[in-house]
């Protein structure tokens, strides 16, 4: 009986947190079809709720408004930055942790919908043609900016000053997202995105563009 009753305890949160990252998940999946097709204005969170097939109770325990569901990927962005740095060799260069940064961004499996999901280019669209999510976006690019600028920073005291920080973050970031805005607006070039994430990252540092 003690040993069943371990068992359950030590194994149940792992099972509560992937059902939550399920819901989760369905919502914004819900969500993203449902601006796709009435229009990001004309979509009200109980019409996702129900989408998801989820309480509107349920809908607030994970968001607090339809906006929050569009950059729901936030905060994994600087944790995957600080990662990397933890995990660089002795010697690595900036340089060489933000691509190592990127290339864990692209393979994370914590993101909220699969890159390879035509969902991705729907939430790219949304941002582009919004007002109020191309305003947030703007203000999330410089959130994410500065929080990147300040890891470097830490980790490389005496090497990297703040200006030097803020332009290697800075010409990342902006290489990544004018070459997405890029795709969107044109066309697939027929390369997959994250390739084109990779080769981005490395012209904006000028480094070899290796996998």
């Amino acid at each position: 009986m003690y040993r069943w009753y371990v068992v359950l305890v030590t194994e149940a949160p792992g099972l509560r947190e992937r059902k939550k990252q399920r819901t989760r998940r369905e919502l914004i999946e819900a969500a993203l079809h449902l601006f796709d097709t009435r229009g990001y204005e004309a979509t009200t969170v109980a019409e996702i709720a129900a989408a998801a097939e989820v309480s509107r109770a349920t809908f607030s325990n994970y968001f607090s408004s339809k906006e929050e569901i569009v950059f729901a990927d936030g905060p994994l962005r600087a944790e995957l930055l600080a990662e990397a740095i933890e995990r660089r060799a002795p010697g690595d260069p900036p340089v060489s942790v933000l691509l190592g940064a990127v290339k864990q961004l692209l393979g994370a499996s914590g993101w909220s919908l699969d890159p390879a999901s035509g969902l991705v280019s729907v939430r790219a669209r949304l941002i582009a043609s919004v007002p109020a999510l191309r305003a947030r976006a703007l203000l999330e690019v410089a959130a994410l900016q500065g929080q990147w600028s300040a890891l470097l920073v830490a980790a490389f005291a005496g090497e990297l000053d703040e200006v030097e920080a803020a332009a290697l973050t800075g010409a990342v970031i902006g290489a990544v997202f004018a070459v997405v805005g890029h795709e969107l607006r044109q066309g697939s070039t027929g390369q997959p995105l994250p390739e084109l994430v990779r080769r981005a990252a490395a012209l904006a540092l000028a480094a070899p563009a290796t996998g």
